[in-house]
């Protein structure tokens, strides 16, 4: 039987999250007048749609507008509205966090991956002093932004990062996007349930952190035993 040697996080939702945010009014106040110096007026379910998927990330392009750069002044918002929210003490840490410190004793390999930009991710993983427990930090990547969640290409990423096969991982995280960037990844999927959205599909649910743990645990204890018959 295989043993779990690695664990690949969400941050956003999963570790952190954000008091009062509401991405509508995220993206009227921030959003809009970043992109507007790129002379670009977008509606916010054609913004919706290429962040979940369901269009392009480069389909701005229509618009006459280089995708990337597009992407970079979103993310320049993200990161302001970042710096904002944590000088009003609005990003909380979910209060079981620091199980990754037990996982990491525990000699797993921990990685941190998200859509929002590296910059983003590292801010409010160093906010809290999270950083320190994980062995690689992936964010948004430029070169392939259509990688993005559920695209497989960070959780692949990570796991080469790691140097643990997919059967030897589990990827946590809080949404579909995380579950099916998971599968398609050919990696368990364990949904934290941090807001009552439960997802069916998920492999495994739990309902903190201290509870994966346990999961690992049993896992690869059970796992051992098994191989030592």
């Amino acid at each position: 039987m295989v043993i779990i040697k690695g664990i690949i996080f969400d941050v956003d939702e999963t570790l952190v999250y954000y008091e009062g945010y509401n991405s509508r009014k995220w993206f009227e106040k921030w959003g809009k007048p970043e992109i507007a110096e790129l002379g670009l007026d977008l509606d916010f379910e054609t913004y919706r749609k290429m962040v979940i998927g369901e269009l392009p990330r480069s389909y701005v392009e229509v618009f006459g507008v280089n995708h990337v750069e597009f992407w970079k002044a979103i993310d320049e918002a993200k990161l302001k509205y970042r710096k904002a929210a944590a000088k009003e003490g609005k990003i909380k840490t979910f209060p079981d966090v620091d199980a990754l410190g037990e996982l990491k004793k525990f000699g797993l390999k921990l990685a941190a991956v998200s859509n929002a930009s590296q910059e983003c991710t590292e801010f409010v993983l160093e906010l809290f002093d999270l950083k320190k427990y994980f062995d690689v930090v992936f964010g948004k990547d430029y070169s392939y932004l259509d990688g993005a969640k559920p695209n497989p290409y960070l959780i692949e990423k990570a796991l080469k990062a790691l140097g643990v096969q997919p059967n030897e991982a589990l990827v946590v995280g809080d949404s579909y996007s995380d579950v099916l960037a998971a599968h398609r990844a050919n990696v368990k999927a364990v949904q934290a349930l941090r807001f009552d959205n439960f997802i069916g599909e998920a492999d495994y649910h739990v309902k903190d952190l201290w509870e994966l743990w346990e999961l690992v645990m049993k896992k690869n204890s059970k796992n051992k035993l098994d191989n030592t018959i």
